[in-house]
């Protein structure tokens, strides 16, 4: 691939000034300073995303699954048979998918992409489709350099499309049996972790399946490794066409300005890469939780990213982070419609 294809336009961060002003803010506000903890340290990141005190509440809020089948699925390394993915497309679709359910909940659209599902799926799902499954990783490169070129470009024009339709914060969801295997693999080898330290359970893994899956990630690794000083070249051997998108989508936002949650163990090993694709995207997400996922908190710790949740949830779909949005929101909320001591006639002293 040419740098050409992959290139990101450089990544502003967040506006100190205003994250001062908004800190400025807490500290006048009808309460004791730091008293609402976290939830204020989460109004200021809005403010400074949107770089604007106090910061305007989040009205379109929109979440995007990127779909894919992997073929390290048919090593046995999932509880589920691949045929799945395609099902689990329907779901979301008809609205059926817990991702549905929360989002509507917590005032959230949802958008489904197919990138590489196995199965056929509606035309409206599949304009940016690559291919139908990708390579087993532990022995072939998961995507061709043309592929990969596409998926990336996908993953820009979703986050643009998105940004430029309204999206005032944007949360990347995962569906794909097997996709935690290229998960691990990432995150394994851009932390420097052990492979059978990374290996987790999923979709809810026996035994005999958790060593086919611990084998499937330590040869995937070995190949990974190879390839880690070029990211474009990391996602092509061992991501898929999803992931790969992700990465690119991840990266996008942080250019477009767009603040993103996180969700699990794929969107975090997404954003392992996409902050080399556009470096200092990650000042522009939070983790929305922590799941139980070995990889997953060690992406975590190496983005230097504290979780607002941990519920032990380990679905995907964008469902961890989902969860976390009305915190998120009401956070902006406080910031901007709280009373100050002034306002409201009383003394702080």
């Amino acid at each position: 691939m040419s740098t050409a294809d992959s290139s990101f336009d450089e990544v502003t961060a967040p506006d100190e000034q205003v994250r001062a002003q908004a800190e400025a803010r807490q500290a006048r506000l009808t309460k004791p300073e730091g008293s609402l903890g976290r939830l204020e340290q989460l109004g200021n990141w809005i403010a400074a995303c949107q770089g604007s005190c106090p910061p305007h509440p989040l009205n379109r809020p929109r979440v995007v699954v990127f779909a894919g089948d992997h073929g390290i699925a048919a090593r046995g390394v999932s509880a589920y048979p691949p045929e799945v993915t395609g099902q689990m497309v329907a779901n979301l679709l008809a609205g059926g998918a817990a991702a549905n359910v929360l989002a509507e909940a917590s005032g959230a659209t949802v958008r489904v992409v197919d990138m590489a599902v196995n199965a056929p799926t509606p035309e409206s799902v599949r304009g940016y489709k690559v291919r139908e499954g990708s390579a087993a990783i532990d022995r072939q490169e998961s995507l061709t350099p043309e592929q990969a070129r596409q998926a990336i470009a996908a993953g820009k024009a979703i986050a643009d499309e998105e940004v430029d339709s309204g999206a005032d914060l944007l949360i990347p969801g995962d569906l794909g049996i097997g996709n935690t295997t290229p998960a691990a693999v990432l995150v394994s080898a851009l932390t420097g972790a052990e492979p059978v330290t990374m290996v987790g359970r999923g979709t809810g893994i026996d035994d005999l399946t958790w060593m086919r899956k611990a084998s499937a990630i330590r040869d995937a690794r070995r190949r990974a490794v190879a390839v880690l000083g070029d990211p474009v070249e990391l996602l092509r051997t061992v991501a898929g066409a999803d992931i790969t998108a992700m990465a690119a989508f991840l990266a996008q936002a942080a250019v477009r300005r767009t603040p993103v949650i996180l969700d699990g163990v794929v969107s975090t090993a997404a954003a392992l890469v996409a902050d080399s694709l556009a470096p200092g995207a990650r000042h522009w997400w939070i983790a929305g939780h922590r799941s139980p996922e070995p990889a997953h908190r060690a992406a975590l710790e190496q983005l230097d990213l504290t979780p607002v949740l941990e519920l032990n949830m380990r679905l995907g779909e964008g469902t961890g982070a989902i969860s976390a949005l009305p915190l998120v929101a009401a956070s902006a909320r406080l910031l901007s419609g709280m009373a100050t001591f002034d306002e409201a006639g009383v003394r702080d002293r």
